[in-house]
């Protein structure tokens, strides 16, 4: 059986995917269908199928030293055929075994997965579960088996369809790390990772944090048009193959720039912003973005985290930025958020090998131009 070649540590590109994919490493299982390698295949990471069955479940679970199978048995309530398109209600769990299933087994590669990005902007929580693992969305070193999505709609029912991609799987190569400060602050001074809107690179001294760049969100940017949205309650379903057919008001509330600068959130709504800055991911490096610090909020601050090589970057860096579009939502009690307040953090990954694709409109990236965007599946607005 064919492997992967050895590369040094670092996220495993579209490249190398490929290598994985003809090496019987990255397989669909049950005879499924073949991998759509230009549909799935991002510039970092695959994009992941729904099988043809969602599983109604009582609650969410792990299944610790224990298969997925064998663990939900007792947590099945009915099933949903997805072949014809099934509805996911709003705040029911679901569990769907993915078409897409792993060998790992000696390659020393792990993975990580995350939320597409319009899964997130939909509120649909969504996150990994495989085998006699104690943790969701990591991918154990090694890893031979299934994988399973838990599905929970948030703030809309949505009607899903076997095949649909609503997550995606980040590949590691051996010990894969962060960039440390020293090496963050120069991958920033040579590549210029933050602009401010207008195209000005900020200081990195004042940016790098830890093993990230600290990030805001932008209150004051609308020049007249909305500068966040929140869900309203009781809308229609959403489907989620559908491109650019639903009104954006029919299902979100605009909100305009504050008076003073200032927001309150209430607890458990869920919002869309943008970021302040606009970020440059060199086609060298991948990012993700993860939440600035438990103590700086009662927020839950992003849902779709991962960045592909040349996101904001382009092929060569012609591109001046891309603003991030944050999706937030807050626990507990109503909470105050401030122009420019630092929300999240974004971390630097070296790349294992330069990817032979990047971010953008060239394989059909949908955000690779975003300032302030809803999920595809709502008409463009002008922001």
């Amino acid at each position: 059986m064919a492997t992967i070649n050895s590369k040094p540590a670092g996220v495993v590109p579209s490249q190398e995917i490929i290598k994985l994919i003809d090496g019987g490493r990255l397989l669909p299982a049950n005879g499924d269908k073949d991998i759509d390698r230009k549909a799935q295949i991002q510039p970092a990471s695959i994009d992941l199928r729904l099988g043809n069955i969602a599983y109604r479940l009582q609650s969410s679970f792990l299944p610790q030293a224990d298969t997925v199978k064998n663990k939900m048995k007792d947590l099945v309530m009915y099933e949903v055929d997805l072949d014809k398109g099934g509805i996911l209600e709003k705040g029911a769990v679901y569990l769907i075994p993915l078409v897409e299933s792993l060998n790992l087994e000696g390659l020393n590669i792990s993975g990580k997965t995350n939320p597409k990005s319009s899964t997130g902007r939909l509120d649909v929580f969504t996150r990994v579960i495989t085998d006699n693992s104690s943790r969701f969305e990591d991918i154990a070193e090694n890893y031979s088996g299934d994988l399973y999505l838990e599905v929970v709609p948030r703030s809309f029912t949505i009607k899903i369809k076997s095949g649909q991609r609503l997550n995606q799987l980040r590949l590691f190569s051996s010990s894969s790390q962060p960039f440390s400060d020293d090496g963050l602050n120069n991958l920033f001074k040579s590549e210029q990772l933050l602009c401010d809107s207008s195209g000005k690179i900020l200081d990195s001294n004042t940016r790098v944090s830890g093993d990230g760049l600290l990030m805001s969100v932008d209150l004051q940017s609308g020049d007249g048009d909305p500068i966040g949205y929140k869900t309203k309650k009781n809308s229609q379903v959403i489907e989620l193959d559908e491109v650019g057919l639903y009104n954006a008001d029919d299902f979100w509330e605009p909100i305009y720039q504050p008076k003073n600068g200032r927001l309150i959130l209430e607890p458990e709504e869920f919002y869309i912003f943008a970021s302040k800055e606009r970020i440059r991911v060199p086609r060298s490096c991948a990012a993700e973005m993860v939440e600035f610090d438990a103590g700086s909020g009662e927020l839950r601050t992003h849902y779709a985290g991962f960045f592909d090589p040349g996101f904001g970057y382009g092929k060569s860096g012609e591109v001046r930025g891309t603003k991030a579009v944050l999706e937030v939502r807050p626990h507990d009690v109503p909470f105050i958020i401030e122009d420019g307040q630092i929300l999240f953090k974004m971390k630097y990954e070296k790349m294992s090998a330069t990817p032979d694709v990047w971010y953008g409109s060239e394989i059909g990236s949908n955000y690779h131009d975003q300032t302030l965007r809803l999920a595809k599946q709502f008409k463009r607005s002008k922001v």
